[in-house]
């Protein structure tokens, strides 16, 4: 009797382990995790040097309500995800567009839509992309550095060409009295001396910019004064913008050259003017540039800096001086 009970109390201790393990077993069991967000990476648009707009949409949370969402990119990594880099953008399902930045010039990027829900993380399609020149060369083979400011895309130098974008030659008046006499485009090296050209770049009349054959190189124009107006604005107003786009030191402006940073890398340069006597002046103290918006007849509106104060000032004069030019991508 006593050896029927021992055998009944091992009987019933095994099954209580046996039960205690399986019920252990199930309770260290991780959940399954749910549905993650589907999405797709709809486009990208307005490719510039460090910016681009993309877009996705979100077709489903996955039964729970998306955290976070956005775009994740990267030039190295062909599948981006949250751990290169990344723009959140908001959260919820549905369409989303934003703009990325902080890109290289001449690069290609692979990017792609992601959302995140409680379960995780979902991505959308992959996409390349690639941003556009860091430089670009005008019909006479001069090498330009382009910048970004804003969505606008500039030169970083003034423009040094002798012809127009289709190949006719710009006119190169060089007395004083054939330059006062002309009402075509026209441009000079100042001092009549084309080394001062190679450092400053070329001065042109209003003619020049005003002439449909397009004094810019293809795909670029000189500015109105709309697009002026809004790159000066961009980078803080007029009282400042003239030392945030000048060339820094006095190697090319004369001392001081007050409030200089060049921080945008617009790389003004004081090319000076000719007059419409044709008597040159300013080269290292003051640069003008030309805007593609006119004042009555006679007269056209500018640019201008200087090497004594941070500002930049607007002022229209005579089409038959001659100024700097800094164009902007179409």
């Amino acid at each position: 009797m006593k050896q029927t009970s021992t055998v009944t109390l091992l009987f019933l201790l095994s099954a209580c382990l046996m039960l205690t393990s399986s019920c252990k077993k199930k309770s260290d069991e991780s959940p399954v995790p749910g549905p993650v967000p589907v999405l797709t990476t709809l486009t990208y648009s307005n490719v510039l040097l460090s910016t681009a707009k993309l877009s996705g949409n979100i077709t489903s949370d996955g039964g729970t309500f998306v955290t976070k969402r956005g775009f994740c990119w990267s030039r190295t990594n062909q599948n981006p995800t949250v751990q290169d880099d990344t723009l959140v953008t908001g959260n919820g399902a549905g369409f989303f567009s934003d703009t990325i930045s902080g890109l290289i010039g001449q690069t290609t990027f692979y990017v792609r839509a992601f959302a995140t829900n409680n379960n995780g993380t979902g991505y959308g399609s992959i996409l390349s992309m690639k941003t556009i020149d860091s430089t670009i060369t005008d019909i006479d083979n001069n090498h330009y550095h382009i910048i970004q400011i804003g969505n606008q895309v500039w030169m970083g130098e003034n423009l040094k060409t002798t012809k127009y974008s289709n190949g006719d030659a710009v006119n190169h008046p060089l007395t004083p009295a054939a330059w006062n006499q002309a009402k075509t485009g026209g441009y000079c090296d100042y001092d009549n001396n084309p080394a001062n050209s190679v450092v400053y770049g070329r001065l042109y009349n209003y003619y020049a910019v005003a002439d449909s054959r397009n004094i810019a190189p293809a795909g670029w124009h000189v500015p109105d004064y709309n697009e002026w107006t809004r790159m000066i604005n961009y980078i803080g107003g007029g009282n400042t913008a003239g030392g945030k786009l000048k060339e820094t030191g006095t190697s090319h402006w004369d001392s001081p050259n007050a409030g200089a940073t060049n921080e945008f890398g617009f790389t003004a340069l004081p090319g000076g003017i000719r007059d419409d006597q044709g008597v040159y002046s300013g080269i290292k103290s003051g640069g003008a540039f030309w805007i593609a918006t006119t004042s009555g007849t006679d007269l056209a509106w500018f640019f201008s800096v200087n090497n004594t104060d941070q500002n930049v000032f607007s002022f229209t004069w005579f089409k038959n001086y001659g100024f700097s030019l800094h164009c902007v991508r179409d």
